[in-house]
């Protein structure tokens, strides 16, 4: 009987240990599968082979302007300055053009010539004009002795005055003329006439319009061509009326030419306009910091953002920021193995959004020159 009650207590004891043990190596069980999830949530493991076949990609943090943005539309423009529109003095048959629309012309270059038999006309009124002055200037000083030594009478002298001063405004008259026609007086007078007038580019540029062709007549109304001058582009903008106080002299301007490319560009406001149109807008002149390589044409429609209340702050690709729960991330690439990259996953806080860069308000706890992963939201995905 003693037997059997020591036998009992020993099953009992026995199945109480081994409870004891299956619990404690439960317990380990936990702690390891515990330990395996807070590896997984911190540090993320991506193979070469998906990096590369998923399109993933990195990116660093930068510096950026963030603010409030004023939608503006406009076109790019050249000041009055930088365009010209090419009429002739007197009209006549062109004679010669060589040039073609899109064609760079520099200052004082030729751009075409044009025949008229007036020009030859004016060219002999000139020397008429130039021969009667010789002899009314020397009747003039002789009238003007003899009156001074009361030899010839007041009416004489004041006749030798008039005629003297009427043939000298006739020629310094045509012989301006003569110049604007850009026909060389000296030549004139010399005996070389001619009947060809040239036409010379009075600003640096591009031809943007061509009116005539080799042999047609124009009239000095005719618009013959148009230069632009594109070294000094600029923006004019519309803004609405609610805007206007909310915009200064200075403030960065991005825009963006939605028919021609995806690109953003910048620029600064330099001038406000100080009238309302009918539709409530107000004009705005804003410079552009672009060199002008980018292929810019007067006239393309461009839709602007002005910063107002500009910060400047860290950033980085909107793309690199990942929400999970509620919560804002970024992978920061911690090595690079012969297969894989290790990703450590890190919480950061956000802010404004400006041309596709997140703000971010605790980058002092970001490594600046570190490299983070783009396009792995799903890799945080519970």
């Amino acid at each position: 009987m003693n037997f059997i009650k020591i036998y009992a207590i020993v099953i009992v004891a026995l199945t109480f240990l081994n409870c004891s043990k299956s619990t404690n190596q439960g317990d380990g069980s936990d702690v390891q599968e515990k330990e395996k999830i807070v590896s997984k949530t911190d540090i993320i493991s991506i193979s070469k082979e998906q990096y590369k076949n998923e399109s993933l990609g990195m990116t660093s943090l930068v510096e950026h302007s963030f603010g409030t943005r004023i939608n503006a539309t406009g076109i790019i423009d050249v000041p009055p300055n930088g365009r010209a529109v090419i009429s002739a003095q007197i009209g006549g048959y062109v004679k010669n053009s060589p040039l073609l629309i899109g064609d760079q012309v520099k200052k004082g270059q030729l751009l075409l010539t044009i025949e008229n038999i007036e020009f030859l006309e004016l060219q002999q009124q000139y020397l008429e004009a130039k021969e009667q002055l010789t002899f009314l200037k020397s009747n003039y000083e002789r009238q003007k002795e003899l009156f001074d030594e009361k030899i010839s009478s007041e009416k004489s002298f004041l006749k030798a005055d008039s005629d003297y001063k009427i043939t000298l405004a006739t020629y310094k008259g045509l012989r301006k003329k003569l110049e604007l026609l850009q026909i060389d007086p000296v030549q004139v007078e010399s005996g070389n006439l001619t009947s060809v007038s040239k036409i010379y580019a009075p600003i640096s540029g591009d031809i943007t319009a061509i009116n005539i062709t080799t042999g047609s007549y124009i009239s000095s109304s005719d618009e013959i061509m148009e230069i632009v001058n594109t070294a000094h582009l600029h923006l004019e903008l519309k803004i609405f009326e609610k805007d206007v106080l909310k915009v200064k002299i200075g403030q960065t301007v991005l825009f963006d030419l939605p028919e021609s490319s995806s690109k953003q560009y910048k620029g600064s406001v330099h001038l406000i306009g100080k009238s309302i149109g009918v539709d409530r807008t107000v004009m705005l002149h804003a410079h552009i910091d672009e060199p002008h390589d980018e292929g810019f044409i007067p006239g393309m429609f461009v839709q602007a953002s002005i910063l107002t209340n500009e910060l400047s702050g860290m950033g980085i690709s909107d793309k690199a920021v990942v929400e999970n729960n509620g919560l804002a991330y970024v992978m920061l690439m911690k090595s690079e193995e012969n297969d894989s990259y290790l990703f450590e996953k890190i919480q950061v806080k956000t802010g404004e959004l400006s041309e596709g860069i997140i703000l971010l308000k605790n980058h002092e706890a970001l490594d600046p020159k570190g490299k983070y992963l783009i396009g792995g939201a799903y890799l945080l995905t519970d």
